[in-house]
């Protein structure tokens, strides 16, 4: 499984599908699961998560920074 992929993937959805975003919001270990489509321990999955929230931060951030200079 390709991991970093598979965070693209998920940053994506949770940009684009509102329902997914609330249920990653709420159950972030089981949003991911369902993704995967595969059950696998938790500290893997939470592996993925902060992935996951780590690139929601820094793309937020760039888009902040992109905003300072398109004024």
């Amino acid at each position: 499984m390709d991991i970093k992929k598979k965070i693209n993937e998920i940053v994506d959805k949770v940009k684009n599908d509102k329902d997914f975003a609330k249920k990653f919001q709420k159950d972030p270990i089981k949003a991911v699961e369902d993704i995967l489509g595969v059950d696998l321990p938790d500290d893997q999955i939470e592996n993925i998560v902060e992935g996951v929230k780590t690139k929601i931060s820094a793309d937020k951030a760039g888009d902040m920074i992109k905003g300072l200079f398109n004024k």
